[in-house]
C-alpha cells in the first residue's frame, strides 16, 4: 500500500505540473541530454530482455550472477540507469508507449497511445514477442499458470489487441531456437522468461526459495536460452538489451530505484561504464534508432539518447 500511495503521489504530481502526456504522462525529469551522435551503424535485429524486481546493488557484482556478471564485465553497462515508477507495469509501458499509463499491476484495459509496434509498422519494420509460458499465439487474455501478463505489454496495445496479424506476433518461447536457426528473427524481439525464471518468483524445484536463488535462477536461463544466441552466426550485427523492471520497493529513486542495464553487440563499447542518467524511455529510444524509426512514441522524443554505449 506504501508503495502505491507513493507512485500515485508522484504521478499525480507530474501530471499537473504538465510534465508529459499520455494516461499519467513522464515519470520524472529526467532532463532531456546534448544533441548525440547519430547511430550510423547497420543494426540486423535489436533484442530486449526485462527482468524484475531488484536493483543494481542486488545484481552487479553478485557471485549468484556470473553470467550476467560477465556480459556487464565485457560490454557495456549503464551504471546510472533508474526504473521510472513502482510496481511492475508502469515500467513496461514506459519501454514500449514512453508513457507510465497506469499503477496498477491489475490492469485490464487496453491502450490507445502511440506505441513501439506502431512505429515499428509504420516504418516498415518487424517485430515479435517470445514469451515464456504463453499459453499459445496471440493469447491476450489474463494470466495463466506461470505467464504473468503485466511483464508482457504488448497484449495491452490496441495496435496488438484490435489485429489478428500482429496478435500473431506473440508467441511462446519455445519457438524462439527455430526462429534463430532458420534466421527468420524480426528487427525488434522482445524475450520474457515466465515468472520462475525472470527473478520474480522463486523456481519450481525450490519452492521456499531465497531471494539470492531467484536470482541464480534467472542468471542460469539467461546462460542457458541467452548465450546460444549471442554466439549464434545469426546474431551478426544484433544489439541485445538487458534490463530490469523496477528496483526492490522500497527504492524509490527517481521513481523505481537503481538497475542494472547491460548492452552487447559487435557495435557496442566493450568494457565500457556509463555514468549518464538514463531511464527507461532512454531505452526505447535506442530501440527505435537502432532500426531507423523516425517515430518516437511519448517520453522517448526527449528522453537523453544513448549513443554514447556505441563505436
Amino acid at each position: 500500500m506504501k508503495r502505491l500511495l507513493v507512485s500515485l503521489s508522484l504521478a499525480a504530481t507530474l501530471y499537473l505540473c504538465g510534465c508529459g502526456g499520455g494516461a499519467l504522462g513522464l515519470s520524472h525529469g529526467v532532463p532531456p541530454g546534448p544533441t548525440p551522435t547519430p547511430i550510423t551503424a547497420t543494426t540486423d535485429h535489436v533484442f530486449l530482455i526485462v527482468l524484475e524486481n531488484h536493483g543494481y546493488g542486488q545484481v552487479i557484482g553478485n557471485p549468484g550472477m556470473p553470467y550476467l556478471n560477465s556480459l556487464a564485465n565485457a560490454h557495456s553497462l549503464a551504471g546510472n540507469y533508474f526504473a521510472d515508477a513502482h510496481p511492475s507495469i508502469p515500467n513496461y509501458f514506459m519501454l514500449t508507449t514512453g508513457n507510465l499509463e497506469t499503477l496498477d499491476d491489475g490492469f485490464t484495459g487496453t491502450i490507445t497511445d502511440d506505441n513501439l509496434v506502431r512505429a515499428l509498422t509504420g516504418a516498415s519494420k518487424t517485430w515479435k514477442a517470445y514469451v515464456e509460458s504463453l499459453p499459445s499465439t496471440g493469447y491476450t487474455g489474463p494470466n495463466t499458470g506461470r505467464y504473468l501478463k503485466r511483464h508482457n505489454p504488448f497484449a495491452y496495445l490496441s495496435d496488438v489487441t484490435g489485429s489478428s496479424a500482429q496478435a500473431a506476433n506473440m508467441v511462446p518461447f519455445s519457438q524462439f531456437p527455430a526462429d534463430l536457426a532458420a534466421g527468420t528473427l524480426a528487427n525488434f524481439v522482445y524475450i520474457l522468461p515466465d515468472e520462475q525464471d525472470d527473478a520474480h518468483d522463486c523456481p519450481a524445484a525450490i519452492p521456499n526459495c531465497t531471494d539470492e536463488q531467484k536470482l541464480e535462477a534467472a542468471d542460469a536461463w539467461l546462460k542457458n536460452n541467452i548465450d546460444p544466441l549471442i554466439n549464434s552466426p545469426k546474431f551478426g550485427n544484433s544489439v541485445l538489451l538487458i534490463t530490469f523492471d523496477e528496483a526492490a520497493d522500497t527504492d524509490f529513486t527517481n521513481g523505481g530505484g537503481q538497475v542494472a542495464t547491460i548492452l552487447l553487440g559487435p557495435h557496442v563499447k566493450t568494457v565500457f561504464h556509463s555514468t549518464t542518467l538514463y531511464q527507461h524511455q532512454s531505452l526505447l529510444r535506442l530501440i527505435l534508432e537502432l532500426l531507423h524509426v523516425s517515430d518516437m512514441p511519448g517520453a522517448s522524443v526527449i528522453a537523453p539518447a544513448m549513443s554514447e554505449f556505441f563505436q
